[in-house]
């Protein structure tokens, strides 16, 4: 009887991967540490989603439903791989909770990790509550309560969104682009509009990379039709005057300063590797790339594979990346298994 495919982590990806393995009858495991499947768009209360306007519960939670349902998949949560030894087909894999699997293969769907605000101290996070984070304004949206103020729960009549908020940002060891933060950025101030038409929404940014046709959908609708303002700029600091946040810096188009008072202040943040990737490299034998996400073989050769044969990997665990594509690259890590194992089975 052939072994189970392992799949670490329950986000989009590993949904996906798993779906995928068993749509063919090929029985996987999904390991767990959190105690509920659905990743960061479930764990950190994502609203809608890019690009198709689903909200995350719905579209994400019915991934999780599907992979429950699937007589093919084992699920364990609270639980994560503390060694992995063997061969190709022929893999031992031992979990923090005391059990022990046999697996035929790997495929690593570890996600990422939020930027951490508080590196980026002159930038008011952690010092003045009304200034947050997105996954915090993500939460404000999903959870039904609407945008408010967090220091006294008011209506704010002016927003500030800064982008590249731990992107591109070498001074903190940040020198990625995080890829959706412009798209996600432009979709929350239209979604801010859309709650609060009296208020002012302002983007700061340095370029705007709304890549492919996500341009007309989300850079050009949100100014057009929902009349966000985008400046492109050099922020220095936000600090407060008491009633107002103020937002400083260079207003790089026309080189000027700048000093605006605003109700609240958004930063952007990007993705990290995940915290537990030289945990995970270390368990899995496999190497990282240069800023820490696990690093990605010859995609023309095997897709998703690592530089250890039998192991795989998918979605934001290779570096930043849209739910979209992280769900491709699990269902093309699932056919990269059961291709490796036809391979392994004529050998």
């Amino acid at each position: 009887m052939s072994k189970p495919v392992l799949v670490v982590g329950g986000g989009p990806a590993g949904l996906a991967a798993a779906h995928s393995l068993a749509t063919v009858g090929k029985e996987c495991v999904i390991v767990e540490k959190e105690d509920r499947l659905g990743g960061t768009p479930i764990l950190s209360g994502y609203a809608k989603l890019v690009p198709t306007g689903e909200w995350a519960k719905d579209a994400i939670g019915g991934m999780v439903d599907r992979v429950a349902n699937e007589d093919k998949v084992k699920i364990v949560t609270n639980a994560t791989v503390t060694s992995f030894d063997g061969t190709p087909g022929n893999f031992t894999a031992q979990l923090s909770n005391g059990d022990s699997l046999d697996a035929e293969a790997a495929i690593l769907c570890s996600g990422f990790s939020h930027f951490d605000s508080v590196n980026k101290p002159e930038w008011g996070f952690g010092t003045y509550e009304d200034v947050v984070t997105t996954t915090q304004v993500e939460q404000m949206i999903s959870s039904g309560q609407g945008v408010r103020c967090p220091s006294d729960g008011r209506k704010p009549q002016r927003v500030a969104i800064l982008l590249c908020v731990g992107s591109r940002d070498r001074q903190i060891g940040r020198e990625w682009c995080s890829k959706i933060c412009c798209t996600v950025s432009a979709n929350m101030a239209m979604e801010i509009r859309e709650e609060l038409p009296d208020c002012h929404v302002y983007i700061y940014y340095m370029d705007i990379r709304t890549f492919g046709l996500y341009e007309t959908k989300y850079y050009w609708k949100s100014q057009e039709e929902f009349k966000v303002k985008y400046i492109k700029a050099r922020i220095a600091e936000v600090t407060s005057d008491g009633e107002k946040l103020i937002v400083k810096g260079e207003d790089t188009l026309v080189k000027r300063p700048i000093t605006i008072p605003f109700d609240m202040v958004v930063h952007a943040i990007g993705m990290d590797p995940n915290v537990d990737n030289p945990e995970i490299a270390e368990t899995f034998g496999i190497d990282l790339e240069t800023h820490g996400y696990i690093d990605v073989a010859n995609s023309y050769g095997a897709m998703g594979a690592t530089s250890r044969p039998g192991v795989f990997v998918a979605g934001s665990a290779t570096g930043p990346e849209t739910i979209d594509d992280s769900i491709a690259q699990g269902h093309a890590a699932a056919m990269a298994v059961l291709s490796s194992g036809k391979a392994l089975k004529s050998a």
